[in-house]
C-alpha cells in the first residue's frame, strides 16, 4: 500500500508532496474533501501503535478547546481525529508497512528514502 493523507489547502503538505516526487502508484487522499474513516485510522494505528502520535497538537481547535489542560487518553485522541480532520498530524505517508507522520525534516527524509529505495 502506498498512500498519503494530506490537506490540499496546506502549503506544507503540498511542498512535501512535490519534494517526494515521483510518487508512482501512490494514492493521495485529501482529508478535508474525503474524511478518514475509522478503518483507515485503525490501519494507521496498526503501523504507529499510538493515536497520540497521529494527533496534531498544533491544531487551532486544540488550543480553542483547551485540550492541553485535559488528560487525553488514546481513545480521546482517536475520537478527536475522527471528529475533526484538523486533528490529524499531516501528512501521513504510508509506504507498504511503514508509516511516516508529520512534516519534520527527519520524517520527510525517511519517507523519501522509503519511497525511492
Amino acid at each position: 500500500m502506498k498512500k498519503i493523507y494530506h490537506l490540499s489547502t496546506c502549503s506544507t503538505c503540498q511542498r512535501i508532496i512535490k519534494e517526494l516526487q515521483p510518487l508512482t502508484d501512490f494514492e493521495l487522499q485529501d482529508i478535508k474533501t474525503e474524511p478518514i474513516t475509522a478503518s483507515q485510522l485503525e490501519q494507521m494505528h496498526s503501523f504507529s501503535n499510538s493515536y497520540e502520535s497521529l494527533f496534531s497538537k498544533r491544531a487551532v481547535l486544540y488550543r480553542e478547546r483547551n485540550l492541553k489542560e485535559q488528560s487525553l487518553t488514546e481513545a480521546d485522541f482517536k475520537n478527536l481525529i475522527l471528529e475533526q480532520y484538523t486533528f490529524l498530524k499531516r501528512p501521513v505517508i504510508i509506504v507498504e508497512n511503514q508509516i511516516f507522520i508529520g512534516n519534520s525534516k527527519k520524517v520527510v527524509e525517511a519517507a523519501k528514502m522509503a519511497i525511492h529505495s
